[in-house]
C-alpha cells in the first residue's frame, strides 16, 4: 500500500471512530421504496424522525425505525456520560443501496417466461449532534 492510500485510510478509519452508525443488509425491500421513506428523515431530529417512522403506514418504515434506535445505541455506547437531549441529535445522513437480486421466471403464455427481480436494500443511517455551525442556518 502507498503512503497516500495508507494515510487516507487510518484518516478514514478515525473518522469511522467518532461517527455512530447502523447498518442494514440484505433488506427484502425494494430501494426504491425504502428511498421513499428514508427521504423523510434525512436531515430531522432524532425524535422528530423517530415519531415520522412510528405513525408511517410504510412497511418500510418498521424497518427504519429499528435502524434509527440501533443507531442512537451505538451512539450512546461512543459518548457515555451524555446525554441524548443536551447533544441534539440528528439523523446527518441516510442512504439506499440496492443489495442482491433474486431471480425468478413466471411462466407466460405461448411456452415464454417473464423475469422477475425480486430486490432487496442495503441501508446506511449516521447519526451525530448538531454542531454550533449548523444552528446558524
Amino acid at each position: 500500500m502507498g503512503a497516500r492510500k495508507r494515510i487516507k485510510a487510518n484518516q478514514n478509519k478515525e473518522d469511522r471512530k467518532s461517527r455512530s452508525f447502523a447498518m442494514l443488509r440484505n433488506c427484502p425491500t425494494s430501494p426504491r421504496k425504502m428511498r421513499l421513506v428514508a427521504d423523510l428523515v434525512r436531515g430531522e431530529d432524532v425524535n422528530k424522525a423517530l415519531n415520522i417512522l412510528h405513525y408511517s403506514p410504510k412497511e418500510a418504515a418498521g424497518r427504519l425505525e429499528k435502524l434509527l434506535l440501533s443507531a442512537i445505541a451505538n451512539w450512546q455506547q461512543k459518548n457515555e456520560g451524555v446525554r441524548i437531549e443536551e447533544s441534539n441529535l440528528v439523523v446527518k445522513e441516510i442512504f439506499v443501496d440496492s443489495g442482491r437480486m433474486l431471480k425468478r421466471l413466471r411462466p407466460a403464455p405461448q411456452g415464454r417466461g417473464h423475469r422477475i427481480r425480486k430486490r432487496s436494500n442495503h441501508v446506511t443511517l449516521v447519526v451525530d449532534g448538531r454542531n454550533s455551525e449548523n444552528n446558524e442556518n
